[in-house]
């Protein structure tokens, strides 16, 4: 069983969540660095394998603070994620800092994430990448292509990037979204789970924040399966926009007013 700490204000008690799927070359510096910042940590292991396993084990063993969950065998990012966040939850905690294992997100940001989570405890607080010259090409085009989708189906730009996977989620909100309709197993999970949450109308804040491609990284990213998965997904939330197109576009005349 997880506990939240005491120490952390009653109203903000955040963890941070990395799904892991054999990335044992890069885990513990992450881990390292997110405990710097005070977070205690959830890892969700997702069948990994021996190897992988010993180093998940030795850094659980030495701080109480670093929880290790383990799943039989290797079911999907999101399913790892639908995991830690239902666990994070019911440990007590308030939010969960999604990153991810392999090194490809800035632990410096980590407390710009909780600063907007405190001033907004009830908003989606996502990653909007900043890419240097080690983003593949083929990846940062395709995401365009998923960008426009996201726009069609939450008519609204307010998500600038629905895929990058170093957020900061309401766990109320999140849980609750989880328990009317399970989330995708794989790589759809962090576009549709984002999607969902704009339509239950919990605000998104976007962050930007840098992200590197590390050289000889390992990517699980499956390009025709997942992109197969992924245009299933937009097809399934475009047909789920339709019935939702009048409440949406209340809201967005609703806000419009309220700037003005």
């Amino acid at each position: 069983m997880l506990h939240a700490p005491e120490s952390v204000a009653a109203s903000f008690r955040p963890c941070a969540l990395i799904p892991i799927y054999n990335h044992k070359d890069t885990i513990t510096e992450t881990v390292h660095g997110l405990r710097a910042h005070g977070l205690p940590v959830v890892i969700v292991d997702d069948g990994s394998n021996d190897a992988t396993r010993a180093v998940l084990r030795a850094l659980a063993s030495k701080e109480d603070a670093v929880k290790l969950i383990r799943l039989p065998r290797n079911g999907g990012k999101g399913r790892a994620l639908t995991a830690g966040l239902i666990a994070a939850r019911d440990a007590g905690y308030t939010h969960a800092l999604q990153i991810d294992a392999d090194g490809q997100h800035n632990v410096g940001d980590v407390p710009r994430f909780l600063a907007e989570g405190q001033n907004d405890p009830h908003a989606l607080i996502c990653g909007h990448p900043l890419y240097d010259e080690s983003v593949p090409r083929a990846r940062l085009y395709g995401r365009y292509v998923t960008h426009v989708c996201v726009w069609l189906e939450t008519l609204s730009f307010t998500l600038r990037d629905s895929m990058c996977g170093y957020r900061l989620y309401p766990l109320d909100a999140t849980c609750a979204e989880i328990d009317r309709a399970p989330l995708p197993a794989r790589m759809d999970f962090d576009t549709e789970v984002a999607v969902r949450l704009i339509w239950r109308g919990v605000p998104v804040r976007n962050l930007p924040t840098r992200v590197i491609y590390p050289e000889n990284g390992l990517s699980h990213f499956r390009m025709l399966h997942d992109n197969l998965r992924i245009s299933a997904m937009h097809t399934r939330l475009l047909l789920g926009m339709l019935p939702r197109a009048p409440m949406l576009l209340w809201r967005k005349r609703r806000r419009a007013a309220w700037v003005a």
